[in-house]
C-alpha cells in the first residue's frame, strides 16, 4: 500500500446560462499514519483575510479578562500541593494553573503572559513559546510523579475565538489523563516503522517537507484535517514530559517560524496539538499538528463543516504543496 494514497474525483454540472458542462476536480487523500480522509478542493478563498480590528476588539473584552495582571491572582485557581506546592507553575512571564472547565482528570491553562492580552501571531516570539511550553512540560512531569497511571499527556491551543477558545487572552492548554484521546490512541497504534517510512518518504519527495531544525522535522500535512496544516515529529521522545530544555527551545523555534508564516499568509487563529504517548514508548515520536482557522470578523464563516465534525474528513481549499512552497524557506528548505 502506498504511503501517499489519493484518488481524483470529478464532479459534473451544467452551467445555468450556457448549458455547458462544468467539471470540478477534487482530490481525496488518506493520511499515511492514521488513514483518515481529506478532500483537497479547488481554491475558493474560503480562508479569506479579514480587515476586522482585532486590537480594538481586544480592548473591549480586556477589562473583564481573568488572565490579565489585575485579576489573574484572584480569579484563577491553584493546584493542590501534590501537583505544585506554589499552586501555580511559572516560567519567565508564563503562568500555568488548573482549568476551571477541565477536559480531563488533569487539565491546565497556561498564559504566555498576563500582560499580553492582545498577541498577534507575528509577535509570538520563541522566548514566549519556550517559556509557555516549559510550564506545560513541568505540569506533565508533576502529574506523572503524583499519579503514575496518568501517562497520556498533550499540549494544545485554541488561539482566538473561531478556534474554539472561550477567552480572548492567548494561552495553551494541557491534558494529562489515564485515557488517551481518539487521535492519541490512533497514533499510538501506528507501527513504529511507519513513522520512519513516512518521514523518509517526505524527505525524498521534497514537495511537502519543510526542513529539520536539528531534532525536529517539519512538513506540510499530506492529508490535512484543517487549512494550512503543518506537522512536526520529534523522534527523541514520546511524551511532553520527556522534552528537555534544548528540545523545548527547538520546538518553540519551529513554532515561531510557523506562526510567523501563518501571519504572513493572513491567518490570525490556529489550533495546536502535541500528541504524547506514555513515556518511553519505543518507536513513537512525539508529534504535533498545527492548523489555521477562520479569521475573526462579524458573520465569519467557520472552516469546520459536517465533513470535519461528523464525517471526520478534512475539506480544505489550500493545497499542502502550496503551503510548503510559500513557507518552506523559513525552515531552510
Amino acid at each position: 500500500m502506498s504511503l501517499f494514497e489519493s484518488h481524483l474525483l470529478s464532479a459534473r454540472a451544467l452551467d445555468a446560462v450556457s448549458g455547458e458542462e462544468i467539471v470540478t476536480q477534487i482530490e481525496l487523500r488518506f493520511d499515511p499514519l492514521t488513514g483518515h480522509g481529506s478532500r483537497i478542493l479547488p481554491e475558493r478563498g474560503l480562508m479569506e483575510r479579514s480587515d476586522f480590528d482585532l486590537e480594538a476588539f481586544a480592548a473591549t473584552n480586556q477589562p473583564t479578562c481573568p488572565f490579565c495582571p489585575e485579576r489573574i491572582e484572584q480569579l484563577t485557581p491553584r493546584w493542590p500541593a501534590a501537583i505544585d506546592r506554589a499552586g501555580r507553575i511559572t516560567r519567565g512571564e508564563a503562568v500555568l494553573f488548573p482549568n476551571l472547565h477541565p477536559y480531563a482528570t488533569y487539565s491546565s491553562v497556561s498564559v504566555y503572559s498576563p500582560r499580553l492580552h492582545y498577541l498577534p501571531l507575528a509577535t509570538i516570539s520563541e522566548a514566549l513559546l519556550a517559556d509557555n511550553l516549559a510550564t506545560q512540560v513541568s505540569f506533565a512531569r508533576a502529574v506523572l510523579a503524583a499519579d503514575p497511571a496518568a501517562r497520556w499527556a498533550s499540549i494544545n491551543a485554541n488561539h482566538m475565538l473561531p478556534s474554539g477558545s472561550s477567552l480572548f487572552h492567548p494561552h495553551l492548554q494541557g491534558i494529562v489523563d489515564q485515557h488517551p484521546t481518539t487521535v492519541q490512541r490512533q497514533l499510538a497504534a501506528v507501527p513504529p516503522e511507519r513513522f520512519g517510512a513516512y518521514l523518509e518518504a517526505e524527505r525524498l519527495a521534497g514537495e511537502r517537507h519543510l526542513g529539520n531544525t536539528g531534532r525536529v522535522d517539519w512538513l506540510a500535512s499530506f492529508a490535512p484535517i484543517a487549512p494550512a496544516e503543518l506537522r512536526a515529529f520529534i523522534p527523541a521522545c514520546a511524551s511532553p514530559a520527556e522534552l528537555d530544555e534544548s528540545l523545548t527551545a527547538e520546538l518553540a523555534h519551529g513554532l515561531a517560524l510557523a506562526l510567523g508564516a501563518y501571519a504572513e499568509l493572513g491567518f490570525e487563529c490556529f489550533n495546536l496539538a502535541l500528541y504524547g504517548a506514555p513515556p518511553a514508548s519505543v518507536g513513537y515520536p512525539l508529534n504535533l499538528r498545527l492548523a489555521a482557522r477562520s479569521n475573526l470578523k462579524p458573520l465569519y464563516r467557520s472552516d469546520s463543516s459536517f465533513l470535519e465534525r461528523l464525517h471526520w474528513e478534512g475539506a480544505v481549499d489550500i493545497a499542502p504543496e502550496y503551503v510548503a512552497e510559500r513557507i518552506g524557506d523559513r525552515f531552510g528548505r
